[in-house]
């Protein structure tokens, strides 16, 4: 029996599989020391095979799926903070800025504006729901959130590229075993 990559049944099987292994990635976050920090970033990357395969909207699904599965079963909220607020959606985007934009200063100008944006919204809502004063994050004369996101934005340029890496290591070596045809 001849497999039809591009009927519906095919994609939804895929995407499932691919939300699966999301949530299970999510899911191990809670047990794995630094899980809540790691996982979320492979959990979104995961995502980028259904961008390749078949665009933005499908993707988009997927992380919608893993975001609703994961408020509900994960057991790390912060991890499910951090893949909702930025390492679900951020493969989906990079995908899109990539394939649409050919000016490599203008993707990335576009990239880090969303991680900033992102850090900055994180920071805001999390001050807001925790009530904590602003003078706490003051000492000896630095405001620390400034060294975090200067330090957010180093992480986020390195991930950035370690997706890179992994999206053409799928491609060269993990795509024509799912799609062989046989």
């Amino acid at each position: 029996m001849k497999r039809q990559f591009g009927s519906q049944s095919f994609k939804i099987a895929f995407c499932s599989v691919i939300a699966a292994i999301s949530v299970v990635l999510m899911i191990i976050a809670s047990v794995v020391p630094i899980g809540s920090y790691t996982l979320p970033c492979f959990a979104g990357i995961i995502i980028t095979s259904v961008v390749i395969e078949y665009r933005w909207k499908w993707a988009l699904a997927v992380y919608a799926a893993v975001s609703l599965i994961c408020v509900f079963v994960c057991a790390d909220k912060e991890a499910v903070l951090y893949f909702i607020a930025l390492f679900g959606y951020y493969p989906i985007l990079k995908g899109v800025f990539e394939r649409n934009i050919k000016n490599r200063v203008l993707q990335y100008i576009l990239k880090f504006a969303v991680f900033n944006a992102a850090a900055i919204a994180s920071f805001y809502i999390a001050v807001l729901l925790l009530s904590v004063p602003y003078e706490e994050f003051e000492i000896f004369g630095v405001y620390i959130p400034v060294l975090l996101l200067a330090a957010g934005n180093v992480f986020f340029a390195l991930y950035d590229y370690a997706v890179t890496i992994l999206v053409n290591q799928y491609i060269v070596k993990i795509r024509n075993k799912i799609f062989r045809k046989s």
